[in-house]
């Protein structure tokens, strides 16, 4: 979703999501930079670990985010081991985004992403519930199983705020205005919208993982 109005369209259905993902953009031919990803001007620092550094960006709020997550998170499963996929929620503004933003980094904090990810965008786009409150968090927590007053002093704490900061950061370097959208390596970025559909989104991150990887690109 564009930073204006939050919202990207996803031109396919996530449905089907991982079947066919690797020669998804030999039907469209090879990516083109420009058109299907970009290369940024100005790397950005990488990580240590010495892998290649592949990060979704996404909003709890965001519908086509909610779309997206299936078919990324069985093709993240795949990954090969030199690979260094993450997550990162973004916030355009603090209202009502910010909330979302630290809901994740406490459940990452709390070792409890595996268990609460999907259930957080269930919440919003299944039941309708805003989780933008304390209140309404805490509720959502407890009723999911979690220690709600727990998770709540670890969403106000000061390494979330840090780690919500260090997102608006890394947002700003790939030159974000929407979600969903994925950066490989501090210097490429794709996006479903961008490559013309969540499949070909996927398939043209694996080809500039393999161009990283071949340091060819």
């Amino acid at each position: 979703m564009k930073r204006r109005e939050f919202s990207v369209a996803i031109a396919a259905s996530a449905v089907g999501a991982v079947v066919g993902v690797a020669p998804a953009y030999a039907q469209g031919g090879a990516p083109v930079e420009g058109k299907d990803y970009l290369r940024l001007a100005t790397p950005l620092p990488l990580p240590t670990s010495g892998k290649i550094e592949v990060v979704e960006f996404f909003w709890y709020g965001c519908p086509h985010c909610n779309t997206f997550e299936p078919m990324l998170d069985a093709w993240a499963k795949r990954l090969p081991a030199d690979v260094n996929f993450r997550r990162v929620p973004v916030a355009f503004r603090e209202e009502p985004y910010g909330a979302h933003q630290r809901i994740y980094f406490a459940l990452e904090q709390m070792n409890l992403t595996e268990a609460m990810h999907r259930k957080v965008f269930a919440a919003i786009h299944v039941d309708h519930q805003r989780l933008d409150k304390p209140a309404d968090i805490a509720a959502f927590m407890t009723k999911n199983g979690v220690d709600g007053a727990k998770f709540l002093e670890i969403y106000n704490s000061f390494s979330v705020q840090t780690r919500a900061r260090q997102a608006s950061q890394l947002a700003q370097g790939y030159k974000l205005d929407g979600v969903p959208a994925i950066g490989i390596q501090g210097k490429y970025f794709t996006s479903p919208s961008m490559a013309g559909s969540a499949e070909r989104g996927l398939a043209v991150t694996d080809y500039l993982i393999q161009r990283v990887r071949s340091k060819t690109g």
